[in-house]
């Protein structure tokens, strides 16, 4: 739920004003206000560290290094500047030695057809009068380098290419592009990438031990991170003469403790609901078991307005059945449970919040539920010949696009009566169950039209009473004219969209049948190939891997783009959430 807020606002002498900032930061329940803009080189400096350790987190963090470091959890970093800029320097090296070898394994490729010599050779002919050129032509172009004045030497042919070294007592001009010998020979070369990849690894080993300091780096990254709001704060307070002030949001059951450290401290302070022109900040607190959604809330990047509401619960709920549904297969669901629990295991210590985990656990299992469901284990129709889905109704298609629409009819119309809830006593509430009926003949009208089903009698009542109740009630106004014109406006701006939003839905229909198209087609080309002999067992294994896999790897972005979409879009549509 969204946690109400009151707008204090705290006044101290001039003089105070880092020990209250001080004592408030220790409270930690205001969300501060700037009154002027912060600025000043304290801050600056705290940035630029707070950078430094950013890059040496994102450094310990990589995979390459996140191995045993062979030392116990550092507990003090003496000088973590210098720790952090060694750390960096260390990382630059190695990224320079990498680019370095790349360049250096191609010019290996590059002359490994020309053989082993010494480019100082060359050199050393030409002071003696004698000139080598090296060329690489089409191989049908050979016959133009012959001369009664040179001698034309093939080194090496490949792929309709003649590596050549042409030899004359004198400079000669041929109308072809001379190569470059390289500064030193293969053997140098490799001697060389030998060299470097030692040194590699000896500086990858290197900051694989500073790895046990990344829990204290990022120790002091809070600590610096609070450090900066702080001085943020002492910049950004309003000056009234000898007196400062601080304006803030504090959550409506935190405000007595901010309340008591005033009395204590001797501030003066003014506690007021929050106006229509502030802009409050949304401070979300829910349930443990409802928090695992936050996650996804996070990587989309969107945050309800403070007077809007919270959807999280029916996010984690609906976003649960639409992973399922869109993944659709039991044997999918599982790996992901095993891909979850090794992850967990993996990095689950240096995580400190485990919600992503307990969301993956959640959502494979509700693949696997649907896939038990359904009778689809990596594929629908060979596992149908060994056991029976729970729900045989659900594999036929006609079932499924009910459900879809079913599912949209509820979500939509949970966003309705919610609003309408919110709305009560006022009789502006019966607007939104008009739309809730809208909604439910949208259903029974999508059947009909989609599926082919007859279309009740009851319905369409809910195409009577519901669009009356929204055009009498959207605005109601002394002015009846106006009131009704309202109302009628938003009928004929959304009455077409309630339906369309419904129909929408049998995307988790269209796309949960293409997954399982995908694995029972690589299944049959699999079986095609046959398990015969080894050859063909290891041809039939490869078309398996690579079906399965590409379902496994774009299911995610299926419900990424379609889960994500339906709750996001329609649903917080009807709902009238216009995210920050």
């Amino acid at each position: 739920m969204i946690v109400p807020m009151k707008k204090v606002t705290i006044i101290v002498q001039s003089k105070d004003s880092d020990p209250a900032i001080r004592a408030l930061g220790t409270l930690g329940v205001m969300h501060v206000e700037y009154r002027t803009p912060p600025k000043g080189k304290d801050i600056v400096s705290l940035e630029d560290d707070m950078g430094l350790i950013d890059k040496v987190i994102d450094i310990l963090s990589q995979t390459e290094f996140c191995g045993k470091s062979g030392m116990r959890d550092a507990k003090l970093v003496k000088d973590w500047k210098f720790a952090a800029n060694h750390i960096i320097d260390l990382d630059t090296r190695l990224n320079h030695l990498r680019e370095y070898s790349r360049n250096m394994r191609n010019i290996i490729g590059q002359w490994e057809a020309w053989g082993d010599f010494d480019p100082q050779d060359i050199a050393a002919l030409e002071a003696k009068g004698i000139f080598l050129k090296l060329y690489q032509i089409p191989s049908k172009e050979l016959k133009k380098l012959y001369a009664e004045d040179r001698i034309v030497k093939v080194i090496s042919s490949k792929a309709g290419l003649v590596n050549c070294a042409v030899i004359s007592r004198k400079k000669i001009s041929v109308p072809f592009k001379e190569v470059t010998p390289p500064k030193m020979r293969l053997k140098e070369m490799r001697a060389r990438l030998s060299e470097d990849e030692g040194v590699m690894h000896a500086i990858t080993e290197g900051i694989r031990k500073y790895t046990c300091y990344r829990a204290r780096f990022l120790l002091i990254k809070e600590a610096f991170e609070r450090e900066l709001k702080f001085h943020q704060a002492v910049r950004g307070m309003g000056q009234a003469g000898k007196l400062a002030y601080l304006v803030g949001y504090v959550p409506q059951d935190a405000v007595d403790k901010v309340s008591w450290a005033a009395g204590r401290q001797r501030w003066g302070m003014l506690v007021e609901d929050p106006g229509a022109e502030d802009m409050v900040p949304t401070f979300i607190r829910n349930p443990k078991w409802i928090s695992i959604i936050k996650p996804v809330f996070r990587m989309i990047d969107i945050v309800p307005g403070y007077k809007e509401l919270d959807i999280s619960f029916w996010f984690l709920f609906f976003f649960s059945i639409f992973f399922g549904m869109l993944i659709g297969d039991a044997g999918y669901g599982l790996i992901y449970l095993f891909i979850t629990f090794f992850a967990q295991k993996k990095w689950g210590t240096r995580t400190r919040d485990k919600s992503i985990f307990f969301l993956f656990y959640l959502l494979s299992s509700c693949a696997v539920i649907w896939g038990a469901l359904t009778g689809t284990f990596f594929g629908q129709e060979w596992f149908s010949k060994f056991a029976r889905p729970l729900v045989p109704a659900l594999q036929k298609s006609k079932n499924v696009q009910t459900l879809c629409f079913f599912l949209g009819a509820l979500q939509l119309s949970i966003g309705h009566i919610w609003r309408s809830i919110r709305k009560f006593p006022s009789i502006m509430a019966l607007a939104d169950l008009g739309w809730a009926l809208i909604l439910w003949g949208g259903f029974f009208l999508a059947k009909f039209l989609i599926l082919g089903t007859d279309f009740p009698d009851f319905a369409k009542w809910f195409f009577i009473v519901g669009p009356v109740m929204v055009v009498v009630f959207t605005s109601p106004s002394r002015n009846i004219a106006k009131g009704i014109g309202s109302g009628l406006g938003s009928l004929l701006l959304n009455f077409v969209n309630s339906f369309t939003d419904i129909v929408s839905y049998i995307r988790l229909f269209a796309v949960g049948l293409a997954t399982v198209a995908i694995a029972d087609a690589f299944n049959k080309m699999a079986m095609s190939v046959g398990f015969n002999n080894v050859l063909s067992g290891l041809a039939a294994s490869f078309v398996l891997i690579i079906g399965h896999l590409l379902n496994i790897i774009l299911g995610p972005l299926a419900v990424l783009v379609h889960g994500v979409r339906l709750n996001v879009l329609e649903f917080c549509n009807h709902l009238d959430i216009k995210w920050l």
